[in-house]
């Protein structure tokens, strides 16, 4: 026997264009029988007479016909309609007592646990509000419910809810990014929930806020100066995975706010400092038994420095950039677990801003952001897996900004397989130095380029993996336009292998 299966939302669109299409057909009949049924006789003689009145007689007959399928057509129409509240009757009927039920039962195995302890036995817990916490999942089976983003009331993002002893965690809610101008910092991101404690994965780490950008200075007795940019909200840590599982991944790091701009009196105001990126967080644990640990989270970009007024006098100072976040340290490996959790790359420094121009003395451009530190690779499980990578250090940026160092690589286990020993996880690469900044120009002597940024250092390893290799230095940066022009700035530093 074969299944019926209706969609009543699909059947009632049908019925609607059948309607549509028997009353164009009526509308064109009704058009075509003031010319068809009364034929004129073309003379006088019996023979257009009688042409007249065969045309004419078979317009009657095909209007009769017309009415007649008409009538068949609202007929075919009504019953399409009709089936329509049949089906969704007979699902209404069908699904409520099968609901109800569900529910009434559902609610009588609970009721003793939530009672007692205030969480269910069976259900996946709701997710939380704006910057509130997600729900825990039940103790027998069901996920954790996910943090809740934050808002300005709450700018810092909940946590994800832990599930029971079957489940994932939730993930934690994403920090609140403020709005521009002010210059506030970026909430932190909620943290992820722990896995069931026998199987299930842990929730991710939730990420960091967007830092504001400052707001620009004013003009006026005495001047308003600008203001600094908001930092980046740190990531939420990732949740740890029970007995088996992966560990969740570490929230990234929000980006720092650009420093606000100078303003252009006589004599030209600084530009304010970039705010720094936020950090990653760890990533969570893997399963104690067998499992992976989660990646650490990225470090937040730091905010460019704010550009230097514009003046007749002396131009005004760049604003320095930020510095870069550091990386998150990847998640353990569990006993069994083959690959700790990778340790998150460092973020960029922000660049310096720009110095401001001016008729006499350019400003000096702003000192650049140094790189976040990468993070630290996850350590393996002790007796099985390869330690984790580490990540890279932060690229410096603007005039002269360092490079990040590279994070330690995690440690080996004692046995990679089962004919060998376990590897350490690499060295992370130094973050590049940036080239060194623009002077300010003027039609009086140009500014010095900057210093080129020192290499960031490569990061070193534990029990056998290879050491990081260490970031380029910086090129110096050109001199500004002027009479004379001014010389360019000095290269910057090798940096060193770890």
């Amino acid at each position: 026997m074969s299944n019926v299966m209706v969609v009543p939302g699909m059947l009632s669109a049908a019925a609607a264009d059948v309607a549509s299409i028997g009353a164009a057909l009526s509308a064109a009949n009704g058009a075509a029988a003031p010319t068809t049924a009364g034929v004129l006789a073309a003379g006088a003689d019996e023979v257009s007479a009688a042409i007249a009145s065969l045309f004419s007689g078979y317009a009657r007959d095909y209007q009769a016909l017309s009415a007649q399928m008409a009538r068949f057509h609202q007929q075919f129409v009504h019953a399409l309609t009709a089936s329509v509240g049949s089906y969704a009757a007979a699902e209404a009927a069908n699904a409520s007592p099968l609901q109800a039920l569900e529910q009434q039962v559902l609610a009588a195995i609970n009721a003793p646990t939530q009672t007692l302890l205030g969480r269910p036995l069976i259900g996946n817990g709701a997710d939380g509000l704006p910057g509130q916490n997600g729900g825990a999942g039940g103790l027998l089976w069901g996920n954790g419910g996910n943090g809740g983003a934050g808002d300005a009331a709450h700018p810092n993002g909940g946590n994800g809810g832990d599930a029971g002893m079957f489940g994932n965690g939730g993930a934690g809610g994403a920090g609140y990014s403020p709005a521009a101008g002010t210059g506030a910092a970026g909430g932190a991101g909620g943290a992820g929930g722990a896995g069931g404690w026998l199987s299930g994965n842990g929730g991710a780490g939730g990420n960091g806020g967007t830092g504001a950008s400052g707001a620009d200075g004013g003009g006026g007795l005495p001047p308003v100066p600008a203001s600094p940019g908001g930092n980046g909200g740190g990531g939420g840590a990732g949740g740890a995975a029970g007995m088996f599982g992966t560990g969740g991944a570490g929230g990234t790091g929000g980006d720092g706010g650009a420093g606000g701009a100078g303003d252009s009196p006589n004599s030209g105001a600084n530009g304010a400092r970039g705010g720094d990126g936020g950090n990653g967080a760890a990533g969570g644990a893997g399963g104690r038994l067998f499992g992976n640990g989660g990646a650490g989270g990225n470090g937040g970009t730091a905010g460019q420095g704010g550009d230097g007024g514009t003046a007749l006098g002396a131009g005004g100072i760049g604003g320095d950039g930020g510095t870069g976040g550091a990386g998150g340290t990847g998640g353990t490996a569990g006993i069994g677990g083959s690959s700790a959790g990778a340790g998150g790359a460092g973020g960029d420094g922000g660049a310096g801003g720009t110095g401001g121009g001016s008729s006499m003395i350019g400003g000096k451009g702003g000192t650049g952001g140094n790189g976040g530190v990468g993070g630290t690779g996850g350590a393996s499980a002790l007796t099985i897996g390869n330690g984790s990578s580490a990540g890279a250090g932060g690229a410096g940026a603007g005039a002269g900004g360092a490079g990040g160092a590279g994070g330690t690589g995690g440690t080996g286990g004692y046995i990679e397989s089962l004919d060998g020993k376990g590897q350490a996880g690499n060295g992370g690469n130094g973050g590049n130095g940036a080239a060194g900044g623009a002077g300010g120009g003027g039609t009086g002597a140009g500014g010095n380029g900057g210093a080129g940024g020192n290499g960031g250092d490569g990061g070193p390893s534990q029990g056998g993996g290879n050491p990081g290799f260490g970031g380029d230095g910086g090129t110096g940066g050109p001199g500004g336009v002027g009479v004379p022009d001014g010389i360019g700035g000095a290269n910057g530093a090798q940096g060193k292998h770890g």
